[in-house]
C-alpha cells in the first residue's frame, strides 16, 4: 500500500517564517558588524574605502603610474581593485590589505561581460535567444571561472536599452525593448549571484550604466542624453530596476550627461530615485574616471568640485579618478561634504565585503586548486556551444537551401572570417596563449561535421575594409568547382564595443561586391554575417537565397555555426534589434508612436509621416528570425472581452508545427492602449514564451493580462492603467500577429 506524503501546512508556513526571520537576523547582524567596523575607522581610513584603482599588473607585481598603490594598501586607503586575475596575484594583494591597521580585505572587481576563460557569445546575441534559462546559465558559468581566478565583483550586466545600432555598445546589452530587457537583466544577475553572495562561485552583479547611456545622441558613445522623465522612466530604467528586485548588489553610473546634469553626479538618479524611492541597498561605483570628467562636462570646475558633486549626488565610490582620494578629507573640513555622507557610502561597501564573507576569510576566493579545477571546464565548453547555436538567426532561406547535407561533395568556404580566431570571441572577452587551439573557427567547425569525402575549397576572397579585389579570382576559382557557396562576412569584432560608435554600418569594403560575385555563379550561395550590432547588407538580404546572422558566438562559435548549417540543430532566435534599411531611419524601434499622420503602408508617402526615399518599416522587424520548420497561429481566443481591476484577462492560441522538422518557437504578446491620457506605442511586448514542437504537433499558448500589464507612466509620472480599448496581438514576430480587441473598466 502506498501512502501519499504529507507535510502540515503548519509546518510550511513556519518554515518559511525561520528562514525569513532568520534571513532579517542574518541582515542585522551583518549591519551590526558593520557599525562596530565604521566606529573604529578614521576619516582618512574611510575614504580609502571609497577609492578604487587599476591593478596595472605586469609580470613583477602592481606597477605604480601615480604613486605606490601597494604601500597605499597597506596604508588601508584602498577599498577595491580592478583588473587584477588569478590567485596568485589576488592573494598577494589581499596579504598588503591585511597590513593595514584595519585589515579590512579588497574587492577585486573585472569587466566579466560574456565570459572569462569560456567565451559566451557577445550579450546583444545571447539576447536573441529569448532563453532566459540559457542565458542565466552563461552568466552562472561566468561567474562561476571568474570567482575561481579570486574575482569578487563583474562590471555586468548591462542593461541599457539602444535603439541607434551606430552606438558599439549595443553589442553589451539586450536591445531595444525594456520588456525583454528587463527580463533578461533578471537572469543575469541571478546568473552571477546564483547561489548568494559568500559562495565560492558567487560573484556580485553590477547594473549599469546607470542610466539612459544607451540613448546617446547620434549613437556617439559618451554622448549627451535629451529625454522626457516620462521617456526615461517607461523604457530606459525598467531594466535597471528588474535587476535591483533580482538582487543586483552594486550599481555602476554613466560617463553621459541626462537632461544637462552628468549621471555620476546626478542626485536624481542616484540620491533621490535609486537609494531614496528604490530603496537600493548596495553601492554605487562610477565608471572609469567619470567623476573627473565632470570638468570636462563643464559640470565641476576641478577634481574637488568633481568629489564634491559625485559624493553628494550617491555615487560611493571612485574608479580611477583620484577625485576622492585626493579631496574628501579637504571637502568634510570645508563642510562640503558631511560625515554622514561618508559614512553611508562606506557602510554600504563594507555591508558587502561582510556579505562576500572576506572579513571572515579574505582569501576565500584565493584558492589554487579551484582555479586549476576550473580553467579547462568541459561543460562550460558545452554550455558555451549551446547558447550560440540558440543566438543564431536564421534571416532568410529560400527554396529551404538549409540545412545542407553533411555528404555534400565540395562546399567552397568564402570570406575573410572562415579562418578567423580571435574575431570569434567578439570584444569585451579575453585572450589565452591557447586561443588557437581552444576556439573553433567556421573551417574547422564546418570540417569538424561533414562527411570525410567532403571537399572544403578556401579562399579569403578580400580583407574586412578596404578597397582591393585581388582576391576575387581565387574565390571564382574555389566556387566554380562548388555544391555550395558558405561566405562568412561582416564587420571587426574590436568594430564594436565601448568607444566603438560607427556612422556607416553597411557591409564594409568590398564584402558585399564579392557578395555579387559569388551570386552571380549560379551556386547556392549561404552567407553568414557576424557582427556585434545590426548591420546594413540590402543587396545581399534581397538576393542571396539563405541569410544566417551569426553574431559573435564565442570559444565555440564555429561548431556552433556548422549544427545550424547542417541542421544538427534547429535556429529558433529571434532578432532583439530592429535592422535598419539605412542609416537614415535610425533611431528605428517597433514600439514607436503612430503620430497624427500615420502611413496606411510601406507605400504611402503622400503627407504623412514617411520617407519619401525608402519605407518606413526596417528590413528585419524586431522579433524577427526564422526556423527550418514552419508555425502555424489560430486565432486568438479570449476568456471575456472586459477586465476589471482585480481580475484576469486569458489570451489563448494554438500553435501548430506544420513543416518536416522539430522545432523552437517563441510566442511573442504585444498590447496597444488604443486612446490614453498620453499617446501610446503602437505595440508594446508584455509576454513570450519559447515552446518546443515536434513535426506535427499543436500546443495551446496562454498569457495572462492583468491590470499591470496596462500601466504606463502619465504627465505627471504617475504609474496606472486607464479605462478603455485595447488590442491584443500574438505572433512570431512584432510585425506579423493575430490580434484581438478588449475592454479595461476600472
Amino acid at each position: 500500500m502506498k501512502f501519499k506524503k504529507f507535510v502540515p501546512v503548519v509546518f510550511i508556513v513556519f518554515f518559511s517564517i525561520n528562514i525569513f526571520s532568520s534571513s532579517i537576523a542574518q541582515q542585522k547582524s551583518i549591519d551590526a558588524k558593520v557599525d562596530s567596523v565604521l566606529k573604529l575607522m578614521t576619516l582618512d581610513e574611510k575614504i580609502g574605502q571609497m577609492n578604487q584603482y587599476n591593478g596595472d599588473w605586469e609580470a613583477t607585481g602592481p606597477i605604480t603610474n601615480d604613486g605606490d598603490k601597494q604601500n597605499q594598501i597597506r596604508k588601508g586607503m584602498v577599498g577595491s581593485m580592478l583588473n587584477v586575475t588569478g590567485v596568485e596575484h589576488t592573494r598577494l594583494l589581499q596579504q598588503m590589505a591585511m597590513q593595514s591597521r584595519m585589515k579590512i580585505p579588497l574587492l577585486f572587481g573585472q569587466d566579466i561581460i560574456h565570459g572569462y576563460r569560456t567565451i559566451f557569445p557577445i550579450p546583444l546575441a545571447e539576447a536573441a535567444s529569448w532563453d532566459l534559462f540559457a542565458i542565466e546559465k552563461s552568466a552562472r558559468v561566468a561567474a562561476v571561472e571568474a570567482s575561481a581566478v579570486g574575482v569578487h565583483w563583474t562590471f555586468a550586466p548591462m542593461v541599457d536599452i539602444a535603439r541607434d545600432p551606430r552606438w558599439g555598445r549595443v553589442m553589451e546589452g539586450a536591445g531595444e525593448d525594456p520588456f525583454l530587457g528587463s527580463a533578461i537583466a533578471k537572469a543575469r544577475v541571478q546568473g552571477f549571484q546564483r547561489n548568494g553572495l559568500g559562495n565560492t562561485d558567487a560573484v556580485m552583479a553590477c547594473a549599469k550604466h546607470f542610466a539612459a547611456y544607451g540613448a546617446a545622441v547620434g549613437g556617439r558613445d559618451y554622448n549627451a542624453v535629451d529625454m522626457s522623465l516620462r521617456q526615461l522612466h517607461e523604457i530606459y530604467l525598467p531594466p535597471f530596476k528588474a535587476a535591483l528586485d533580482a538582487g543586483a548588489a552594486t550599481f555602476m553610473n554613466s560617463f553621459n550627461d541626462l537632461n544637462g546634469v552628468p549621471a555620476t553626479g546626478n542626485k536624481y538618479l542616484q540620491r533621490d530615485l535609486l537609494k531614496g524611492q528604490w530603496k537600493f541597498k548596495g553601492f554605487v561605483v562610477s565608471d572609469w574616471g567619470s567623476v573627473r570628467e565632470m570638468i570636462n562636462h563643464g559640470y565641476s570646475k576641478n577634481n574637488y568640485e568633481a568629489a564634491m558633486h559625485a559624493t553628494n549626488a550617491g555615487s560611493d565610490m571612485d574608479m580611477e579618478s583620484r577625485s576622492y582620494i585626493q579631496n574628501l578629507k579637504q571637502l568634510v573640513k570645508d563642510k562640503k561634504v558631511t560625515v554622514a555622507v561618508i559614512d553611508d557610502a562606506v557602510k554600504r561597501i563594507l555591508k558587502k565585503k561582510f556579505e562576500m564573507g572576506l572579513f571572515d576569510d579574505p582569501y576565500k576566493f584565493s584558492n589554487i586548486a579551484r582555479e586549476q579545477q576550473q580553467f579547462n571546464n568541459a561543460a562550460h565548453l558545452q554550455a558555451s556551444q549551446t547558447m550560440a547555436e540558440k543566438s543564431i538567426v536564421l534571416l532568410k532561406n529560400n527554396n529551404q537551401l538549409l540545412p545542407l547535407s553533411k555528404q555534400i561533395k565540395n562546399i567552397a568556404l568564402i570570406g575573410p572570417f572562415v579562418k578567423a580566431v580571435r574575431d570569434n570571441l567578439g570584444f569585451w572577452s579575453y585572450s589565452w596563449p591557447d586561443d588557437t587551439a581552444r576556439v573553433v573557427t567556421l573551417y574547422q567547425g564546418i570540417q569538424n561535421k561533414v562527411s570525410s569525402t567532403t571537399k572544403l575549397l578556401y579562399a579569403k576572397g578580400c580583407d574586412i575594409d578596404d578597397q582591393n579585389k585581388n582576391g576575387f579570382e581565387e574565390a571564382l576559382t574555389a566556387a566554380k568547382d562548388a555544391d555550395v557557396i558558405i561566405m562568412s562576412m561582416g564587420e571587426a569584432s574590436n568594430w564594436s564595443g565601448e568607444a566603438k560608435s560607427r556612422s556607416n554600418i553597411h557591409l564594409p569594403g568590398v564584402q558585399e561586391e564579392l557578395i555579387k560575385a559569388m551570386q552571380a555563379t549560379g551556386k547556392p550561395v549561404v552567407v553568414l554575417i557576424n557582427a556585434g550590432r545590426p548591420l546594413i547588407f540590402n543587396w545581399t538580404a534581397d538576393n542571396v537565397p539563405a541569410i544566417l546572422y551569426t553574431w559573435w558566438l564565442g570559444t565555440k562559435a564555429g561548431d556552433a555555426i556548422a549544427n545550424v548549417l547542417f541542421g544538427d540543430y534547429n535556429p529558433s532566435a529571434k532578432l532583439p534589434m530592429s535592422f535598419p534599411r539605412t542609416e537614415g531611419q535610425i533611431p528605428i524601434y517597433y514600439n514607436h508612436y503612430n503620430t497624427g499622420r500615420p502611413a496606411a503602408n510601406d507605400s504611402d508617402v503622400n503627407y504623412v509621416s514617411a520617407y519619401i526615399d525608402l519605407p518606413n518599416s526596417p528590413k528585419f522587424c524586431f522579433g524577427y528570425g526564422l526556423s527550418y520548420t514552419s508555425f502555424n497561429y489560430s486565432a486568438i481566443t479570449l476568456n471575456k472581452t472586459k477586465l476589471k481591476t482585480n481580475e484576469k484577462l486569458e489570451a489563448t492560441i494554438i500553435i501548430t508545427n506544420t513543416g518536416n522538422y522539430d522545432g523552437e518557437e517563441v510566442v511573442q504578446l504585444y498590447i496597444r492602449d488604443m486612446v490614453a491620457s498620453v499617446v501610446r506605442p503602437v505595440k508594446e511586448l508584455k509576454g513570450f514564451q519559447k515552446i518546443f514542437l515536434k513535426k506535427g504537433e499543436s500546443k495551446t499558448v496562454k498569457f495572462i493580462i492583468t491590470v499591470d500589464d496596462l500601466k504606463f507612466y502619465n504627465n505627471e509620472l504617475k504609474y496606472a492603467a486607464e479605462s478603455g480599448a485595447f488590442k491584443i496581438f500574438i505572433g512570431t514576430s512584432s510585425a506579423e500577429v493575430k490580434e484581438v480587441g478588449f475592454i479595461f473598466d476600472k
